[in-house]
């Protein structure tokens, strides 16, 4: 007969132990963070960590600033910094990042498939996640689609007077004219943003939406914006008297964009990083990505919101994003030559 007392003293162990075991994998997973340093809108990425947190548990501490002072910061941290993730907006700040050393290589199936090779590093340093189109905007009281075509045409004397710019100092811009040298040369991009500089109705603006404000208000007839800014106009204002017209669908297309983020170089939990970014590119958050700020998915099974393909559909330009960085430097001492501030 098994001594009753020995049997519940095995008892009481094994559930000793079977707790002990439950608080150790209950403690590693409220123990799992990933620390994300961020110059995106905390508005607009916030959902998309929630939903991860709760779908994971894994809790995710962001930190913002703009992406200038993070990436100084990056570095002056060095291997001491605990940020596993850099988010930004604009392959140029991802490409110069990733030339400052900040980023690591990912081996990933995952994010290779969901995301084209045009919207990626090439070394996988790093990931576009979303997808703005910078391209011309339009009164629609003044200006019929047939009188425009392409970036370069906006240089033409027949918009002397009418034209609206963001400034120069921004990146925005700086990409757009980077991928210009890259497509059309030096020469070419030069002349065409000194027709631009010659066309201005005014001094250039601080952002997007004061430009597209000034075309509605008749200050001037065209101008480029992202078309972000013009979704969030117009889910607010449907009656704003502005359209937008996709530039050089005859030639190699409208230039696109990006928003991403890559591993930082000596980030602590790299493999925890890979799975965020891997979830970031998948339907469920592009499509987040895509209603919560009217940008365009950078995965292409993943739909735009409703707002966002009611604009239609264009060619992008294929060339890779890449680009907006390695000429960045090229265009912005290209603005400065031909005066435009």
């Amino acid at each position: 007969m098994p001594d009753n007392g020995l049997l519940r003293s095995v008892t009481v162990n094994k559930k000793v132990l079977l707790a002990s075991l439950l608080a150790v994998f209950a403690g590693s997973a409220a123990a799992e963070e990933i620390v994300v340093y961020s110059s995106r809108a905390e508005q607009l990425i916030k959902p998309l960590f929630d939903a991860y947190s709760k779908e994971t548990g894994v809790a995710i501490k962001v930190i913002s600033d703009k992406e200038g002072p993070l990436m100084e910061r990056l570095k002056a941290e060095g291997s001491n910094s605990p940020a596993d993730i850099f988010l930004t907006v604009d392959a140029g700040n991802l490409w110069k990042a990733d030339d400052m050393g900040l980023f690591q290589p990912v081996k990933s199936a995952v994010l290779n498939g969901n995301i084209p090779a045009n919207l990626r590093d090439p070394d996988n340093n790093w990931f576009g996640l979303s997808v703005r189109a910078r391209t011309i905007f339009y009164n629609k009281n003044t200006v019929k689609p047939a009188q425009l075509a392409s970036y370069e045409d906006l240089a033409s004397p027949k918009w002397k007077g009418k034209l609206c710019l963001r400034s120069s100092k921004n990146v925005y811009n700086q990409s757009l004219v980077a991928t210009m040298i890259a497509d059309i040369g030096p020469v070419a991009t030069e002349r065409m943003v000194k027709g631009w500089v010659n066309n201005l109705a005014t001094a250039p603006f601080g952002n997007d939406n004061a430009v597209l404000e000034a075309i509605a208000a008749g200050q001037c007839d065209v101008g480029m914006a992202n078309t972000y800014y013009y979704g969030r106009i117009v889910a607010k204002n449907p009656a704003f008297p502005v359209s937008p017209f996709w530039a050089n669908q005859a030639g190699k297309g409208t230039h696109v964009n990006v928003s991403g983020a890559g591993v930082v170089r000596y980030a602590k939990n790299v493999k925890g990083a890979v799975k965020l970014l891997e979830w970031l590119s998948s339907d469920k958050a592009q499509n987040m990505f895509a209603d919560v700020n009217f940008e365009y998915p950078a995965n292409p099974k993943v739909k735009a919101d409703a707002l966002v393909a009611s604009w239609g559909n264009f060619k992008h330009n294929l060339i890779n994003v890449k680009v907006a960085g390695s000429k960045q430097a090229e265009a912005v001492m290209l603005m400065d030559r031909v005066g435009y501030k």
